[in-house]
């Protein structure tokens, strides 16, 4: 709060605190030095970290790694696919998810996106003909229709892995995102749900996808003995995969672990969160916030909302910094210079496609975060910034 009682624009960027539940724990591991996860005979805290996360989503198994990234990797890896296989990925994701797929020595094949965030259905069922499997992103925490995408797939024999990197927590039909595929990926890095700074962690209830991914993981000699149930599968191929070491470390596991009990309540609280600030944004003629799908029930820690009507470039850049002279930073995905969201910006990838439906919505697709942590006040502030900055340039 200002001195004169005003709220000040609100700091989105910060986590939640650690909870004081870790320091003992990371107090003990620094003071023995144990942070390989595979040092201690068993009872490692990134061994039950995968123990706690597998019973949280109701997966079989669970692999912690470095990075969500690392975990997809890991996934296409694990499949076996051939050399230069297509994999399927929404146009509206992540750098990082189409640099999985090349690192695999697979081929990126980018679906068109429609205004409400999600996979065009038509342009995905055309392209699977051609694919070998599917990397779908629940980008920003938005899922696609999984009832059609899994129909198709399973007809055609296709394995679906899941970016769940912005959905812990999201239910579609009551399960879990992230357990519908045949591998779910998921991130601790700062700006998701549970904050370790960095890290990854993967679920399958596939036993030698488990096994695979584990000894590639880099559970070199004999250390995947210490994955419980997967001694027959990890036992056949050790040795036969490459190692590409990308384990989690004890700290991380220390610093995660102690947050799963609150994914439930920051879940809660973030669609609180976001529901009000949408229903604000929504009364304006110039805004839109796409609703959820019916079977979609949301975790987000974000807003994202479209500009509707007749917008020009320069008029949204003027939204932009008209927010932003309010303290609220507006991310327009198409319109800020060389986002990591617009698959144009993807230079790594030959012959990028032109996406007309995908890059229509990029252009006019803001992003605001809206952490869990936030009170009315400030959600109260952040939407009536936005609402004005609208106002100020389409008055």
């Amino acid at each position: 709060m200002a001195p004169d009682g005003q709220t000040l624009a609100p700091n989105v960027y910060d986590s939640e605190a650690i909870p004081d539940s870790a320091r003992a724990e990371i107090d003990r591991l620094l003071a023995t030095g144990d942070l390989f996860r595979y040092t201690a005979p068993e009872g490692a805290p990134v061994a039950l970290l995968e123990a706690e996360f597998a019973a949280l989503l109701g997966s079989r198994f669970a692999l912690a790694v470095s990075s969500c990234s690392a975990a997809l990797f890991l996934s296409l890896k694990a499949l076996d696919l051939p050399r230069g296989a297509r994999v399927l990925i929404p146009a509206f994701t992540f750098a990082a998810v189409p640099s999985s797929i090349v690192h695999a020595d697979c081929v990126p094949v980018l679906v068109e996106v429609g205004a409400n965030y999600r996979v065009d259905m038509a342009d995905f069922a055309a392209k699977l003909t051609d694919a070998s499997a599917v990397m779908i992103s629940h980008m920003r925490g938005h899922t696609s229709d999984m009832d059609a995408i899994m129909a198709l797939c399973d007809a055609a024999g296709i394995p679906v892995i899941e970016d769940a990197a912005h959905s812990l927590g999201t239910l579609w039909n009551g399960r879990n995102i992230g357990t519908i595929g045949k591998v779910g990926c998921f991130s601790f890095q700062s700006y998701k749900l549970v904050n370790a700074g960095e890290g990854g962690i993967m679920v399958t209830d596939d036993p030698e996808i488990a096994a695979r991914a584990i000894i590639m993981s880099g559970a070199y000699e004999e250390n995947w003995k210490k994955h419980p149930g997967l001694s027959n599968s990890c036992a056949h191929w050790q040795n036969k995969l490459p190692l590409y070491n990308l384990r989690m470390q004890n700290l991380s596991a220390a610093v995660i672990r102690p947050q799963l009990p609150e994914v439930a309540r920051r879940v809660r609280q973030g669609r609180e969160n976001h529901d009000w600030v949408a229903d604000r944004l929504n009364s304006s003629d110039w805004l839109q916030v796409p609703p959820a799908l019916p079977q979609e029930l949301r975790a987000p820690d974000s807003i994202q909302f479209n500009l509707t009507g007749d917008w020009t470039d320069d008029a949204a850049r003027a939204f932009q910094k008209a927010a932003k002279r309010r303290g609220v930073s507006v991310q327009i995905f198409g319109l800020s210079e060389g986002n990591a969201r617009a698959f144009w910006n993807w230079q790594f990838l030959t012959d990028l496609p032109e996406l007309p439906q995908t890059r229509a919505m990029l252009m006019r697709a803001c992003d605001v975060r809206l952490p869990a942590r936030l009170t009315e006040a400030e959600l109260d502030y952040i939407a009536s910034a936005i609402l004005d900055a609208v106002q100020e340039v389409k008055a």
